[in-house]
């Protein structure tokens, strides 16, 4: 396997940013032990999107998230719509961040899903097969997390709530996964394999920091999406 000669300065910019990441993540994980989300599923959601989303989603987090994790007499209303929007996004984004980390992984331990998926039948490069994969648990591990969302708050019956689920994440999952898989395709194929000989490779620095980015752009293109499927009434406002 071919490997990228990557610069000193892009292999140390991609450690520090995913360092970065990892101890927003923490603090996210140490505040929440000791001021639990109401809604138990924000527990996770917060420091996954902290991963890829750092200081900004940190600042999110202490601006809006603890707030509600707290007994405030603050009503769900008050809440500016952004902010739902936001959120409810952010809640798409654990799942598929969550999803990407182990799929990718997954391929990377045993390639031979990535052959069962195409990878030399259908497509030359193995990033292709992988992005199959990264869907599939995407959208597993997404309509699990909004099956625990909207389930409780509308007390609907296990199949129902699945139904529901499926309606409120699909569309969310996969705008999030077009803006993931365009900024990642740009990165490995327009700046990394012309620039440094070869796309960066999963036990790579630089393919998490990619990855943190195509995130943030995933976050963009799920941004109005979750804006029509909360004000149309098919995701809760959160």
């Amino acid at each position: 396997m071919h490997h990228a000669d990557f610069p000193n300065w892009l292999h140390t910019l991609a450690i520090l940013s995913l360092l970065l990441g990892a101890v927003c993540a923490l603090i996210v994980l140490v505040d929440i032990a000791r001021h639990p989300q109401k809604m138990t599923i924000m527990n996770w959601v917060w420091p996954l999107t902290a991963l890829f989303g750092s200081v900004i989603w940190l600042a999110l987090y202490f601006r809006f998230g603890r707030m509600k994790a707290e007994d405030t007499a603050e009503r769900e209303d008050d809440t500016p719509f952004w902010v739902s929007v936001t959120k409810g996004a952010s809640h798409c984004g654990a799942g598929c961040t969550l999803g990407d980390i182990i799929a990718e992984w997954a391929a990377f331990a045993l390639p031979q899903i990535a052959v069962w998926l195409g990878w030399h039948s259908l497509f030359a490069e193995k990033i292709f097969a992988v992005w199959i994969l990264d869907y599939i648990v995407a959208f597993i591990l997404g309509v699990a997390f909004q099956y625990f969302t909207i389930k409780p708050m509308r007390d609907l019956t296990r199949r129902e709530g699945i139904r529901q689920a499926v309606k409120a994440d699909f569309a969310s999952i996969t705008s999030w996964q077009v803006g993931m898989y365009g900024l990642m395709a740009i990165a490995q194929f327009v700046w990394f394999k012309p620039a440094y000989g070869a796309v960066a490779h999963v036990a790579s620095p630089e393919f998490w920091f990619a990855m943190q980015v195509a995130m943030l752009a995933g976050f963009c293109t799920a941004w109005p999406t979750n804006y029509w499927l909360i004000e149309s009434g098919v995701k809760e406002r959160m």
